[in-house]
């Protein structure tokens, strides 16, 4: 389900004497909430009308009547699982070569984030935690990447940041205090950017020596 779907928790639609999603819901004088047929049941089937969750006793038997709001709220519960299947029909399917969701079951739809702390790929569906929940919220998602475990410092746990320059390596943020004291570093972004610029200048140069070669010939 969605995050705001998940915000109404599933035990806040449920009949305490069936347990199941309420079915013309009723609220009792002392608030709670039953479906309309069990607690009437439930009443014919004892002398005195106890509310069964908090006993409150009702000496002249209520006139109960189906609370719209929670019926209508009820209906929305009922209603989101199946909108969420659809809308989830609707999102893209993984194609070859694409970072697949994680967390998806059955079809594996194509992922749109990858978080390096968790180490995992997410669809837009799977994201939203990451994108709501307050502890999720600081890590760091980065375009959608197979091999999650290939970024992480495989002494340390921790992310690949920096570059070393003296030996070459990509490194974490702990390496530098304890494996690679007093080398050269750079972030791992600027030695990318880098490396980047010489590989187009490399194959610029190597198309230019093609064309020269082939008008000679």
């Amino acid at each position: 389900m969605s995050a705001a779907s998940c915000l109404r928790s599933e035990d806040q639609f449920l009949c305490s004497i069936c347990l199941e999603v309420f079915t013309d819901p009723v609220s009792t004088s002392c608030g709670h909430n039953f479906c309309k047929s069990c607690i009437t049941h439930h009443w014919d089937s004892n002398v005195q009308c106890v509310c069964p969750l908090c006993k409150d006793t009702f000496y002249t038997r209520p006139e109960m009547k189906v609370n719209t709001f929670i019926s209508q709220m009820t209906a929305e519960f009922r209603q989101s699982p199946q909108k969420e299947a659809s809308r989830r029909s609707e999102e893209p399917a993984a194609k070859p070569g694409e970072v697949q969701c994680d967390v998806c079951t059955g079809t594996k739809l194509k992922a749109i984030k990858s978080c390096l702390k968790c180490e995992a790929s997410y669809c837009e569906t799977h994201l939203e935690p990451h994108l709501t929940a307050a502890r999720l919220r600081s890590h760091q998602l980065i375009h959608p990447v197979d091999n999650l475990e290939d970024r992480m410092c495989k002494k340390h746990n921790e992310t690949l940041k920096l570059f070393c320059k003296t030996d070459q390596t990509c490194v974490c943020l702990i390496c530098p205090v304890l494996d690679h004291k007093n080398h050269e570093f750079v972030p791992l972004e600027e030695e990318y950017e880098g490396k980047k610029s010489e590989l187009v200048k490399m194959v610029a140069e190597l198309q230019q020596k093609i064309q020269l070669t082939l008008l000679k010939i």
